[in-house]
């Protein structure tokens, strides 16, 4: 069991290749469009859900912070399929690769610095040393909001990658012991399988919720900076 704890998370291939581009390209598939005038309900109730989402994001954001809106949504929407499709049996999950996170999370967390540069840059230049700081204290503080700073984007991919990799990693011991006790005690099989279930369900919120918490962070790095 100590062997495969961590196969799940070796990125899988094709023929020697690397599939995970095929994976990461999946989940845009599996939502659902119309090209009809009237909407069937399970696109009427997912566009009420991206509506309220992107509403709720954007109500901090000024016009040109709203102009981020297609990006943010496009984001929570595919790092939450990507989530649940991991939570499938012999399924891969991107999101609890480290490279991917920061992938997503660098790029955007640049985009929102240069925003800030460019359009506020005494503001900017501001959050580096607050207001009323000693003298004596400044050279250090400058360096601790520069680390704070630079930090953000890996703050956030290893915040998703720890979430989702925890979460999968108690699945598999559960599910494992929950095999292993089906041929000793039935009823010890039953209370652990219930916690299995238990279990699945919070890591579907989980994923939900991680993808959300990314989104939001996102947004308001953007929001300090436009």
């Amino acid at each position: 069991m100590n062997e495969n704890l961590f196969a799940s998370f070796i990125a899988p291939t094709i023929l020697g290749l690397p599939a995970a581009v095929l994976i990461i390209l999946f989940p845009p598939l599996l939502i659902p469009t119309s090209k009809y005038l009237i909407n069937n309900r399970l696109i009427t109730t997912q566009q009420w859900l991206i509506k309220l989402t992107s509403k709720q994001m954007m109500a901090m954001h000024n016009t040109k912070g709203r102009t981020w809106s297609l990006m943010l949504v496009s984001l929570i929407i595919f790092i939450a399929t990507t989530n649940l499709l991991g939570l499938l049996p012999h399924s891969f999950t991107p999101t609890t690769q480290l490279s991917m996170n920061l992938a997503m999370a660098i790029p955007l967390w640049a985009g929102a610095v240069i925003v800030g540069f460019r359009s506020k840059i005494k503001n900017a230049l501001a959050h580096f040393l607050p207001q009323g700081t000693p003298t004596p204290l400044i050279p250090m503080l400058v360096i601790i909001e520069t680390i704070s700073l630079l930090i953000q984007p890996m703050a956030l991919a290893v915040r998703l990658t720890a979430n989702i990799t925890a979460g999968h990693l108690l699945m598999h011991l559960i599910g494992s012991a929950t095999l292993a006790m089906s041929t000793i005690n039935l009823p010890s099989t039953l209370i652990i399988f219930t916690i299995l279930i238990l279990l699945t369900i919070l890591e579907i919120a989980v994923a939900l919720i991680q993808a959300y918490v990314f989104t939001l962070l996102v947004s308001l790095y953007l929001h300090d900076n436009t």
